[in-house]
């Protein structure tokens, strides 16, 4: 074997081992948090899969994973677990495996015998067995997460456009922001109605527990990005902030839509805040116009 085609296959087999070997801590932790007996057993079953892999690239090149930072990993993925559940965990973690795939494949001709084996196994783990096992994770909010969107992407953006039309009709806060609740709470009940009536005609849902998703991100999204109105005196510094509560929800919503949905993530983010900021200008202008008209803007 030529020196620089053994170096190539010592440099994959570290990456693919620490990488596996994280991948392996990862899995253990989130089902040692799991209660549900059935996703538990699916996470222990990938977590004893990467610790297979983890095993054989060890042997092409002994490697020593640094404990605690994958230890840190594993838990923080434990968080964002509790927070956007596990489906997305296991879904974000698999993001990239493509490149992995190549990787691996990069080496099949450096390896004979009973290795080339193995590696086309573990090949065949990353492109099917994994994403197989990763389906039946079956969680609620993978089910419901179109609602999910449905509400929360509608209210950021209206509620963006009702606190900006006040801009132009008032300085107080707190009539700012009670609009906003008022114009929120009614649209959440007109968006979870929609819902309810559109997942009737769809199979293995139930309309009402996806009216409750749809109704109950739209009140969470309005209730976060009215808070800051009650927060402070300032309606600008409020509407700032208000603004960058709707962008946070943005981002933490377009990062669970694009992992769920295999889309690219920057280009749905970028788009989703353009229309928030593009929502917010035309309604400002709008607001102070009406306001002015009709002589209604109040201190």
């Amino acid at each position: 074997m030529e020196s620089g085609s053994s170096s190539n296959l010592v440099l994959v087999a570290r990456e693919a081992a620490v990488d596996e070997y994280k991948e392996y801590l990862t899995y253990s932790t989130l089902a040692k948090i799991e209660r549900n007996p059935a996703r538990r057993a699916v996470l222990m079953r990938l977590a004893e899969q990467e610790f297979r892999h983890f095993q054989f690239w060890s042997r092409l090149a002994p490697v020593e994973p640094r404990g605690w930072l994958l230890r840190l990993y594993a838990w923080l993925m434990a968080l964002l677990r509790l927070i956007l559940g596990v489906t997305f965990v296991a879904k974000f973690m698999e993001r990239g495996e493509e490149k992995a795939i190549e990787r691996y494949r990069s080496v099949e001709p450096l390896l004979s015998g009973r290795d080339l084996e193995e590696l086309r196994q573990i090949i065949r783990d990353e492109e099917e067995h994994e994403r197989a096992l990763i389906s039946q994770l079956d969680e609620t909010i993978v089910k419901y997460m179109g609602a999910l969107v449905l509400g929360l992407a509608d209210a950021i953006i209206e509620i963006t456009g009702a606190h900006a039309g006040t801009l132009g009709a008032t300085d107080s806060t707190i009539t700012a922001g009670v609009i906003g609740l008022i114009v929120g709470i009614g649209a959440s009940i007109s968006m979870a109605s929609a819902s309810f009536l559109q997942t009737k005609h769809e199979v293995g849902k139930s309309p009402t527990v996806a009216a409750l998703v749809t109704g109950v991100g739209y009140i969470a999204a309005v209730a976060l990005m009215s808070l800051p109105y009650f927060l402070t005196h300032d309606i600008y510094v409020a509407f700032a902030a208000s603004i960058a509560v709707g962008i946070f929800l943005t981002f933490v919503l377009t990062l669970q839509a694009s992992v769920y949905a295999d889309r690219d993530f920057k280009f749905e983010f970028l788009q989703t805040v353009g229309l928030l900021l593009g929502t917010a200008l035309l309604t400002y202008f709008a607001g102070t116009y009406l306001g002015e008209l009709f002589g209604i803007r109040t201190i």
